[in-house]
Formats: C-alpha cells, sequence, structure tokens
C-alpha cells in the first residue's frame, strides 16, 4: 500500500481517492472547497491545508482538476504542487488540459529530480464507480510501472501511449466525440419525436440499435431525464472542445463536427444551460425546433 496525495477532489476526483482508500492506500487530500471533501475526511482521507502539503504527505501524488488555468493554480507558486516533490516521488495529473502546457510541467516536475506522467480517463462517474474506468498515459515507461498498481485502484485498463502530453492529446481526441454523439443522437430522438414517435419509444430503439455506442447507452436516457448532478457539464464539455479545435488548428486537421458541436454547446450557455451535464444538447436543440 502506498502513501497518496491528491489534489481536485471534484466529481471524479473525490470518487477516485474514495476507491484508492477502499484500496487501503493512505491518502491525503486537498481542494479549494474543504467542506466538499469532509465525506472523505469521514472516510479516512487526512486533509491538506495546500497543493503543497498533499505532495509533500504523497510518493505518488495526483491531481484533477478542471482546467489549465486550475492547473497552474494549484502547480504552481510557495504553496504549489512543484514546491513540495522531491527526488523519487511521481507526479500523476489526470486533468484534461493544454498539451503544451502539460509538457512544459513534466519539463518543470523533473528539474525537481522526480517524473511525471500525464494520465487522463475516459470514462465517466458511473464507469468509474463500477471499477471500468480506462487511462491513458504519457511519460517514462518506468514511471508507469512504478505507478501502475496505483493506477489500477482507480480504473482496471492502463495504456501508455507515448511521451508526455501524449495521453492528453489522446483525451481530447477521445472527447470531442462525445459531445459529437450526444447531438447526433438527440438529432435522432428529436426527429422522430416530432414525427409523432414517443420520446420514450425513440430513445429504447435507439438505444438498442448500431448506433448505441458506451457513451451513448450512459446518456442517451438523459434526454428523458437528467441527473441532479452533472456528470460532465456544458462548460467542461466545451472546454474539451476548444482544446479540439486549437489542436487542429496547429496539425492543420479540419475538425468540421466539432466546430458545429461547439457552436451548439455554446447555444445551450446562451440558455442559461451551462451547469448541466452536456446531454442537455438535446434540449437546446429541442428550443431551436421551437419545443418548449
Amino acid at each position: 500500500m502506498a502513501n497518496v496525495g491528491f489534489v481536485g477532489l471534484g466529481v471524479m476526483g473525490s470518487r477516485m481517492v474514495k476507491r484508492l482508500l477502499e484500496a487501503g492506500h493512505a491518502v491525503t487530500g486537498y481542494n479549494r472547497t474543504k467542506s466538499k471533501a469532509q465525506w472523505l475526511v469521514d472516510a479516512g482521507m487526512k486533509w491538506a491545508d495546500t497543493p503543497r502539503a498533499a505532495a509533500q504527505a504523497g510518493e505518488f501524488v495526483f491531481s484533477m482538476v478542471t482546467n489549465t488555468e486550475a492547473l497552474q493554480a494549484v502547480t504552481t507558486g510557495a504553496d504549489g504542487i512543484l514546491a513540495g516533490l522531491s527526488a523519487n516521488k511521481i507526479y500523476i495529473d489526470m486533468s484534461t488540459v493544454s498539451p503544451s502546457t502539460s509538457r512544459e510541467l513534466a519539463k518543470q516536475v523533473e528539474s525537481k529530480g522526480t517524473q511525471m506522467l500525464d494520465a487522463p480517463v475516459s470514462g465517466s462517474v458511473i464507469t468509474l464507480e463500477e471499477g471500468k474506468l480506462s487511462i491513458m498515459v504519457g511519460g517514462n515507461r518506468s514511471a508507469l510501472e512504478r505507478a501502475r498498481p496505483i493506477l489500477e485502484g482507480i480504473g482496471p485498463k492502463v495504456t501508455h501511449v507515448g511521451g508526455n502530453g501524449l495521453a492528453v492529446s489522446m483525451k481530447i481526441a477521445t472527447n470531442l466525440s462525445l459531445a459529437v454523439q450526444m447531438l447526433a443522437f438527440s438529432e435522432g430522438v428529436l426527429l422522430a419525436e416530432e414525427s409523432g414517435i414517443p420520446r420514450e419509444t425513440a430513445v429504447e430503439v435507439l438505444l438498442n440499435s448500431v448506433i448505441a455506442s458506451p457513451m451513448v447507452k450512459y446518456r442517451g436516457p438523459f434526454v428523458l431525464k437528467m441527473p441532479d448532478e452533472a456528470w460532465f457539464d456544458v462548460n467542461m464539455m466545451q472546454k474539451d472542445m476548444l482544446l479540439a479545435l486549437e489542436m487542429g488548428r496547429q496539425l492543420e486537421v479540419p475538425l468540421p463536427t466539432t466546430a458545429i458541436t461547439n457552436q451548439m454547446l455554446t447555444a445551450a450557455r446562451g440558455m442559461g444551460l451551462a451547469e448541466k451535464d452536456f446531454a442537455i444538447l438535446f434540449e437546446a436543440l429541442a428550443r431551436m425546433a421551437g419545443n418548449k
């Protein structure tokens, strides 16, 4: 069992810590809002007052934050993760951020005498809770092998994709398809409904058809009833779509469906739906069709 430091205890990060605690690891965690992590403290997690303190406490140090700016906030400065790292620790960032920022951070970590892995995940709250999460990893392979038992405590499928920054690139390439699929699914449901087929029937048919990817199976039912807590809200999804579009420009790769879906996310935000799960794309589309 290992000593683990964990920074960022949001929807996904908190559940990752829960799995690590259940596996027997000693976890010291930090979150910007302590009250949101109280249930983890009650479950045995030690509290750290700063990201630096969490990093000092762990042989393996994790971060899972919302975006590039948040990652810079928790890693830099006197109280940041970098200040708490020392030789032979392994720092693992699971956030979805700019690949160039991730690579630059890896260089700063290396200057501390240790190594960084970027290790974003593919899956959602339900796949994490069911122990089915997939983790893609960028960075030194020997560092990954040291960290593998810890990572497999979070998700059973751990795949090395290359050097630092490449796992984040792979995650962005994966995530753009989530929103694109959700929009296409929503179009199909709405078209069926407007033709006279009950929405429930349309959803049932599509979820048992050839278009029913794992993502569609998890989120398709949300067009009937949205979850009380967003698994991945509109703002977070649009952040990933913008990262994809930025990569597309840099690499000269056309991303037409990503661009269109990004505009629909902007429309959803304009309708006041930014904090809803991105499956709210269906409602945005329905409103545009005059279906209130």
